[in-house]
């Protein structure tokens, strides 16, 4: 669990710009990008709801 959660952070930081070198250089040393893939592929589906949300909100 506990690396889930770094993996989330990352992934959270990097999409910000926020993402430090120690951590992209951790990143990059994984053995495999799965997990990156299924959190950031997550990321994005719960930003692009998120902001359809607040559109929809603001329109009506």
């Amino acid at each position: 669990m506990k690396n889930w959660w770094r993996i989330v952070k990352s992934v959270a930081a990097s999409a910000l710009g926020v993402q430090s070198e120690a951590n992209r250089q951790y990143d990059f040393q994984q053995k495999s990008i799965l997990p990156f893939l299924l959190v950031g592929v997550l990321f994005v589906i719960l930003f692009i709801v998120t902001i359809m949300m607040v559109v929809n909100f603001a329109v009506t």
